[in-house]
């Protein structure tokens, strides 16, 4: 009961801040309609972004004060250009580093003159140059914060074996029991006890990893790392390359002989006019679910709750806004398995790619 209450605080405190944040963005001074202003927030939500924004507000003056903390810009133009984001005072201002000037628009930083000047083609893109951004980004800084904090968890984990002759003590206490699901109906029911152990290495850091960012995502911070295509790309690329390189000769046999012995070649070959490219598709399709089905149900989490608090400003009465609450409320709690539920697809699925790659066989007992 008590855990069940700190989570639903937690969701509720979440829920506040996210509308004090809608509350209190673009006041005044703006002639939008509050459909759009709805709108701009929530794509600004999804995006990625040079500075950790937590909210902001509009004083009488019209003046945006945000509260946040700037993070380091890292650019090669012509040589290395590093310098704060607090430059371009979230994309108001022009930062000037060198002699060259630099302006973030729609997130993106582009090369310019002394006043801002954003060129355009037929299609209304951008034709200025971009230099080769490196730079810290605040999903950058939740990766980093996540991976420390998977560092220091499990190596306390590992400590705990060791002092305590292999029986973990306070927190491992929790983390034990999915270590062991994720090793035994996982790893070893999908890839085999002789050849799973490595890959348990991969497939525990990819689980946790998920799933934390997934969990950071829902927390007042807002960061939908996991909902950003080019994260859920670098991953499904990991197990793309995991497997491939990992793959026995009866992986790569099966690719290009899937009928094996069981007719003559010159049946097989009409056959393989078809089979074989959809086998060598299925390499890149296999990776592509992976990471479109994680980067869309987290990005449409992310959607359907931020709408559902700006459903509240447009109905603009008790009970309009005290249903969309509650279902904002249920739709976050929801979320939590959610975010649970994609670590576990990915590994699993991950896991099942591996034990196709890694099986091998006995082709003297078959025969």
């Amino acid at each position: 009961m008590q855990r069940t209450f700190l989570t639903g605080l937690l969701f509720a405190i979440a829920i506040f801040f996210h509308i004090s944040v809608f509350a209190t963005s673009d006041e005044g001074g703006d002639d939008k309609d509050l459909k759009t202003e709805i709108d701009e927030y929530i794509q600004h939500h999804l995006k990625d972004s040079h500075d950790f924004s937590l909210f902001s507000y509009t004083r009488d003056n019209g003046e945006h004060v945000y509260v946040g903390f700037p993070l380091p810009v890292i650019l090669w133009d012509d040589g290395l250009k590093v310098f704060s984001s607090s430059k371009f005072h979230h994309g108001e201002t022009l930062a000037e580093v060198d002699g060259n000037f630099y302006k973030l628009y729609h997130s993106k930083i582009y090369k310019t003159d002394a006043q801002g000047t954003i060129t355009y083609d037929e299609d209304h893109h951008p034709t200025n140059v971009k230099p080769l951004d490196f730079s810290m980004t605040k999903s950058v800084v939740m990766i980093m914060i996540t991976g420390l904090l998977m560092f220091l968890l499990f190596r306390g984990l590992a400590k705990s074996y060791a002092k305590n002759g292999g029986i973990p003590k306070g927190i491992g206490r929790f983390f034990e029991p999915i270590v062991l699901y994720i090793r035994d109906d996982i790893a070893i029911a999908t890839i085999g006890e002789k050849r799973y152990k490595k890959y348990m290495s991969f497939l525990l850091t990819i689980f946790f990893f998920i799933w934390f960012l997934n969990m950071f995502g829902l927390t007042p911070l807002g960061v939908n790392v996991t909902g950003n295509i080019a994260i859920t790309t670098a991953l499904a690329i990991l197990t793309f390359l995991i497997t491939n390189l990992t793959g026995t000769k009866d992986y790569w046999k099966h690719l290009f002989d899937p009928l094996g012995d069981s007719m003559p070649w010159i049946a097989k070959i009409p056959l393989y006019i078809i089979l074989v490219p959809i086998e060598l598709l299925g390499i890149f399709i296999k990776p592509f679910s992976l990471l479109i089905r994680l980067y869309a149900n987290m990005q449409a989490g992310h959607i359907v709750i931020m709408s559902l608090i700006g459903l509240m400003f447009l109905f603009k009465n008790w009970i309009g806004s005290s249903l969309s609450f509650g279902l904002a409320f249920a739709i976050s709690l929801i979320e939590i398995l959610v975010a649970l539920l994609q670590a576990y697809i990915f590994t699993m699925l991950s896991a099942l790619y591996f034990g196709f790659a890694s099986e091998e066989h006995e082709h003297a007992e078959a025969h």
